[in-house]
């Protein structure tokens, strides 16, 4: 995966949330659903941006960034903790 289509993966997930945002606003989903998927979107896009922040630091290092891989929801997740 290169860095544009992380980058445009990115950008989708980001109008993902746009679109359910709008949809509760409109009543067209209910707000318990929206938190559920915002929650998932939320992880695919702390995915997106840590595979793309390793590629950036292999390039860095002289490294492939190819060689970059999408850690586990749980790993990115639980940076912070």
């Amino acid at each position: 995966m290169s860095e544009s289509d992380i980058l445009a993966r990115i950008k989708e997930l980001v109008d993902s949330e746009h679109d359910l945002r709008t949809k509760t606003e409109a009543g067209e989903l209910d707000p318990a659903t929206e938190h559920k998927q915002l929650a998932q979107l939320e992880v695919l896009l702390d995915q997106c941006w840590d595979l793309l922040r390793q590629r950036r630091a292999r390039i860095d290092a002289g490294l492939a960034p190819d060689d970059a891989k999408v850690q586990s929801a749980i790993q990115v997740e639980g940076y912070l903790q």
